[in-house]
């Protein structure tokens, strides 16, 4: 009985911890080589095992994919529907989806046609296929960043560095013909143009200031929401957890002093 409840209370303090864990590895610094790149914190609401995301900061990231990184990027493991996650409501979700035309088909003369996307459609692709992609990027494929806080060590302060770390190549250093200089992408060379270039790029619908620094970390939150939309619930239910198995640990203990009290 005594080893089951111990394996018990061992499984539970597991799930907890899995459960408070945090959703990306922390990126201090990245190595190319020999060549340590230093990110800088860049103090999200939704670090930390309390940390939240902020709606309205995640609504103007989305401005910011809508208008600037959709016309490179994917996003196919999202639906217009899950924008309810950011606060949006119904009414606006609907609004929203209907500003895109989707392929759909076949109709009764068995040809594929353009409809107004709904809710349930996924986010429109920018390209038709993987290598319409690269024939319009020069040969570079934009990845899909449905998941891209996950998928790069670092997670959301990479994003926002590598957002905010376009600058002119130090002196001695050659970039080759068709990329740029970053200093926070491994090995400074990137395909990708600087998607943010200069403050006001984004006229903001709740009138913030649309900084550089503004917009990365608002698409940066945004991407992060997308890729972990259920980090709240995980991170609350990983609290109660807690909570239950202090409470629980306590009754353990003070029932086992009161079975063994006289056991000696």
């Amino acid at each position: 009985m005594r080893l089951g409840l111990t394996s018990f209370l061992k499984g539970a303090a597991i799930a907890a911890a899995l459960a408070l864990a945090p959703a990306a590895v922390d990126g201090g610094a990245r190595a190319q080589g020999h060549d340590v790149i230093h990110l800088p914190d860049t103090k999200f609401t939704f670090d930390g095992v309390f940390g939240t995301f902020d709606r309205a900061s995640a609504q103007r990231g989305f401005q910011v994919y809508k208008e600037v990184c959709s016309a490179c990027h994917s996003m196919r493991q999202l639906s217009y529907r899950h924008l309810t996650g950011i606060g949006l409501n119904a009414t606006q979700v609907q609004a929203l989806a209907s500003q895109f035309q989707v392929q759909d088909g076949p109709n009764d003369n068995g040809e594929m046609f353009e409809r107004p996307a709904r809710p349930s459609d996924r986010f429109r692709r920018p390209f038709a296929n993987d290598a319409a992609a690269r024939a319009a990027n020069n040969g570079a494929l934009p990845p899909d960043l449905s998941v891209m806080v996950k998928a790069r060590e670092g997670g959301a302060d990479y994003l926002h560095a590598l957002l905010v770390g376009y600058e002119e190549p130090p002196p001695g250093v050659t970039v080759a013909n068709g990329m740029h200089y970053n200093k926070y992408f491994p090995g400074h060379q990137i395909a990708m143009a600087a998607p943010l270039n200069t403050d006001g790029q984004v006229t903001y619908a709740d009138g913030t200031k649309s900084t550089v620094d503004q917009m990365a970390t608002d698409v940066t939150t945004f991407l992060a929401w997308a890729a972990e939309p259920e980090l709240e619930q995980r991170r609350a239910l990983g609290v109660r957890m807690v909570i239950f198995l202090t409470i629980l640990g306590g009754l353990a203990y003070a029932v086992k002093r009161k079975v063994w009290a006289n056991l000696h």
